[in-house]
C-alpha cells in the first residue's frame, strides 16, 4: 500500500505532465489508493531525491493496462523505456493481455509507440455529464449489495456484461468489496435485479464504474432510467459526473449521450506484441 508522500508525489508529477502537455492521464488512483499484496505493480523513477517517472500497471481479469509518465524536463533519458520494460516483465508473468495507455493528445506517447511493438487496439472516452432534463422511473431503483445472493449476481453481470470468467470476476470484486470504499449498488426493476454499477466519490467527484445490465433485460430502457437515477442523485450532491466508456461500444455510448454525457479526452490502447 502506498503512503500518503508516494500518492502526493505521483499526482504532482501527474499535474506537471499533464499542464505541459495538455492531455490528461488515466493512473486509477481509485486503484493505487488500495494497492494490497506483495505482486510488483509499480514502478518509480527518483533522481536527487526527486520523482520524475513513475509506471503503474491495472490488471482487470486476463488483462493489465499500463500507463505511465516521466517529468518533461528529464526526457529522452530512457527513464520510461526502463519503467516499461520493468513493468511488462511483470505484466507478462500473469497476463495474457497487455495494453499500453497513451492520451489521444499525447505527442510524446504517440512518438515512442510508433517504435515500439505494439499495434493500436481501440480508443476510450472519458465523460462528462452536462445539465440534461431527466425522466426519472419509479420502477427502477438501487439498493446496496449485502446478501450471498447479492454476491452471485454481481458476479454473473460481470461475466456476462464484460467478459470476464467466472474466477476472474470473483477475485476483482473481492478486492473491491474488500479495499474500495466504493458503492457497490444493485440496480433493480420492478423489484428483481436487473444490473450492476459502482459509484465512486472522491476529490469533490462523482465516477460510475462498472455499470451493466443483464443481457435478457437490455433493450427495455433499464440502463437508461438506472443512470439517469444515478446522475440525478449526485447532481442533488452538487458533484460533477464522470464515467468511461470505450468508443467501439457504440450502444453504451449512445446511452450516454441520450442521459447527457459529453466526451472531454480520449485515451488510445495498444496492444504490445510480445
Amino acid at each position: 500500500m502506498f503512503t500518503k508522500e508516494e500518492l502526493f508525489e505521483i499526482k504532482t508529477l501527474q499535474k506537471i505532465c499533464e499542464n505541459e502537455g495538455g492531455f490528461q492521464l488515466k493512473l486509477n488512483f481509485d486503484m493505487l489508493e488500495n494497492r494490497i499484496g506483495k505482486k510488483k505493480k509499480d514502478f518509480f523513477h527518483y533522481e536527487n531525491g526527486r520523482l520524475v517517472g513513475f509506471l503503474g500497471c491495472y490488471g482487470f481479469g486476463d488483462k493489465v493496462e499500463l500507463c505511465g509518465m516521466v517529468h518533461p524536463d528529464y526526457r529522452r533519458k530512457r527513464i520510461f523505456s526502463k519503467l516499461l520494460e520493468m513493468g511488462l516483465v511483470e505484466s507478462k508473468k500473469r497476463y495474457p493481455l497487455v495494453l499500453l495507455n497513451a492520451p489521444t493528445d499525447s505527442q510524446s506517447a504517440s512518438q515512442f509507440l510508433r517504435n515500439f511493438p505494439c499495434e493500436y487496439s481501440f480508443a476510450e472516452y472519458q465523460m462528462k455529464w452536462q445539465e440534461t432534463e431527466l425522466f426519472i422511473d419509479p420502477n427502477v431503483t438501487f439498493r446496496p449489495s449485502y446478501s450471498t445472493e447479492d454476491w452471485e449476481a454481481e458476479i454473473q453481470l460481470e461475466v456476462l456484461g464484460f467478459g470476464l470468467n467466472e474466477n476472474e470476476a470473483r477475485e476483482f470484486n473481492q478486492l473491491i468489496r474488500e479495499n474500495s470504499s466504493d458503492q457497490r449498488l444493485l440496480i433493480e426493476f420492478e423489484g428483481k435485479i436487473a444490473g450492476k454499477m459502482r459509484v465512486s466519490e472522491s476529490n469533490g467527484e462523482a465516477w460510475i464504474y462498472g455499470f451493466t445490465v443483464f443481457p435478457k433485460l437490455q433493450g427495455k430502457g433499464i440502463g437508461r432510467k438506472a443512470l439517469s437515477r444515478m446522475v440525478k442523485m449526485e447532481h442533488q450532491k452538487g458533484l460533477p459526473i464522470f464515467l468511461e466508456v470505450e468508443a467501439k461500444n457504440a450502444h453504451a455510448l449512445r446511452l450516454y449521450e441520450t442521459c447527457g454525457f459529453r466526451s472531454y479526452h480520449s485515451q488510445d490502447y495498444y496492444k504490445y506484441l510480445n
